[in-house]
């Protein structure tokens, strides 16, 4: 499904400083009804984020008014793990967040990230603690993302690279999904099709 084209960020982020955070806490089950992306970003981390009455708990962090319009999300190693619902995906991004920065994701949560619009940013130890340390100590510490160089820069002025397949790249460069890249080929499958009739006669022939 296609999303909005990627622009580049600058501004404040929210961390959430646990390691194995699993999908079913992204988004637990029970709202998993819908195929629809659409409203889900109010139940992203509903368990944590909620008390039992539905009261927002002022101690978490996207309750918090510093999370307000935040894009960015730091998190833990072993970010997405567990099943492979794609609702998790939707429901950071309803959320408001274009980029989660890990020192590891899972593989079937990095897919759907990036299938979905999502940038996965995998970074070094030692970057996490830049960020925890300089949110700590400043409370509207900002971060960059710029996803066509692939860097991510710093509150205290580094930047670092990050790595991402060039395909994935240009479609979330461009918000654009596998389907619509194959539809913009039209003319180049075309083209192909029609300049190899014989060899594809020949080869469907033979599995015959």
């Amino acid at each position: 499904m296609p999303s909005t084209p990627f622009r580049n960020i600058d501004g404040r982020y929210v961390i959430l400083d646990k390691d194995d955070i699993d999908t079913d806490q992204i988004i637990p089950a029970r709202f998993l009804k819908t195929v629809d992306r659409d409203g889900l970003g109010v139940h992203a981390f509903h368990d944590w984020r909620y008390e039992a009455t539905g009261e927002p708990r002022r101690d978490f962090v996207l309750n918090q008014s510093g999370a307000s319009g935040a894009q960015v999300l730091v998190a833990g190693r072993n970010f997405g793990c567990g099943s492979s619902r794609e609702h998790a995906v939707w429901a950071l991004m309803a959320a408001g967040f274009r980029a989660v920065v890990s020192t590891a994701f899972a593989d079937i949560f990095r897919g759907n990230a990036l299938g979905n619009g999502l940038l996965p940013i995998q970074v070094d130890e030692s970057v996490i603690t830049i960020l925890i340390d300089a949110r700590t100590t400043n409370g509207d510490a900002r971060v960059q993302v710029d996803l066509a160089s692939q860097l991510v820069s710093l509150p205290d002025g580094r930047s670092v690279n990050f790595p991402i397949a060039a395909f994935a790249k240009r479609c979330i460069l461009e918000g654009v999904d596998e389907i619509d890249v194959l539809l913009g080929e039209g003319n180049q499958i075309d083209a192909f099709e029609a300049a190899h009739p014989a060899a594809i006669s020949t080869t469907a022939e033979a599995g015959r």
